[in-house]
């Protein structure tokens, strides 16, 4: 799908709203007014029919008239044919025949709520991201997307509605794709691939790339998408919470006996140096053997004292 750009800028007639004022609620009354009085009562028939398109031009006068704040844009269009995009702000008044469609520019968040998938490695997780986006191209954001399903706009505005739909449903398909490519977490195996828990940045790249890819088919951009919710699914949110257990015991095991030997060879070399006693190798290998069950063991140590030589 091109990402060209279809919007132009409205070239059309675009009069200072103030200035129309003048001339439709001042200036042609009084021209009204003038041609009655010149007319008279002998000549009614010639003063009606003079005034006649100075009413006509009163009534047109008094259409036309729209305010546009900044972050705002009108997509002008005249009997079905698209003329430009007015991102002026302030009062203006432009020729009443044409439909202005109104436009929000500003961004908008989306909470997309958490989704089954399933990651690299077939595991169900629970998935959600909040989104950050705005719409780029105007004639894009009108024209090509069908609104009809969920309530047609009306002359003045586009169905806020219908674009929120569209951004959440393909949001929902980049999301599904994105978690995909990655694992829910380090399965052992591969301790350098990044993972939905640790990607950061680059997860969060990678999801903006593939939204703006089915976004920019309807005219709107991602300024930002991030994952706010990541869990395991239910049925396996168990098993995980005791394999994550297990790498926890396992972890502090291995520095609790890292440091069990560390002591046993501190209290050795300390012994020897201070010529407390002379170890056999069957009592100094009694000695560790004992230190390594006391220092390594969950519970304290019951000492047993010999009674006998």
């Amino acid at each position: 799908m091109s990402q060209e750009n279809h919007e132009f800028e409205y070239k059309g007639m675009c009069i200072n709203g103030f200035a129309m004022i003048f001339f439709t609620w001042i200036l042609v009354p009084l021209i009204m007014l003038g041609l009655a009085m010149l007319g008279g009562e002998n000549n009614l028939g010639i003063s009606i029919g003079c005034n006649v398109p100075m009413f006509i031009l009163f009534i047109l006068g008094c259409c036309g008239y729209f305010t546009q704040e900044p972050g705002e844009a009108r997509v002008m269009i005249f009997f079905g044919r698209y003329v430009g995009t007015c991102r002026r702000v302030g009062y203006f008044w432009v020729n009443p025949f044409l439909t202005r469609r109104k436009l929000s520019l500003r961004l908008r968040n989306m909470d997309i709520e958490p989704i089954k998938v399933n990651d690299k490695v077939g595991n169900p997780v629970l998935i959600g991201m909040v989104l950050v986006w705005k719409i780029r191209d105007t004639y894009r954001a009108v024209f090509d997307i069908d609104s009809a399903s969920l309530g047609a706009a009306n002359t003045t505005g586009v169905n806020a509605r219908a674009l929120e739909h569209f951004v959440r449903i393909q949001s929902d398909a980049a999301l599904r794709e994105v978690a995909g490519h990655y694992a829910y977490d380090d399965t052992g195996s591969h301790v350098d691939e990044l993972t939905l828990r640790d990607g950061g940045e680059a997860v969060s790249a990678l999801l903006e790339e593939k939204i703006n890819e089915r976004l920019a088919m309807a005219g709107m951009e991602v300024v930002e998408a991030r994952i706010n919710y990541l869990a395991y699914a239910p049925e396996i949110a168990a098993v995980m919470l005791r394999r994550q257990q297990a790498a926890a015991i396992i972890s502090a095991r291995e520095k609790i006996v890292e440091g069990a030997v560390t002591m046993v060879d501190l209290a050795l070399k300390k012994l020897e140096k201070d010529e407390v006693c002379n170890l056999s190798e069957e009592r100094r290998a009694t000695l560790v053997s004992n230190l390594l069950v006391v220092l390594c063991a969950d519970e304290p140590a019951q000492p047993v004292l010999p009674t006998a030589s």
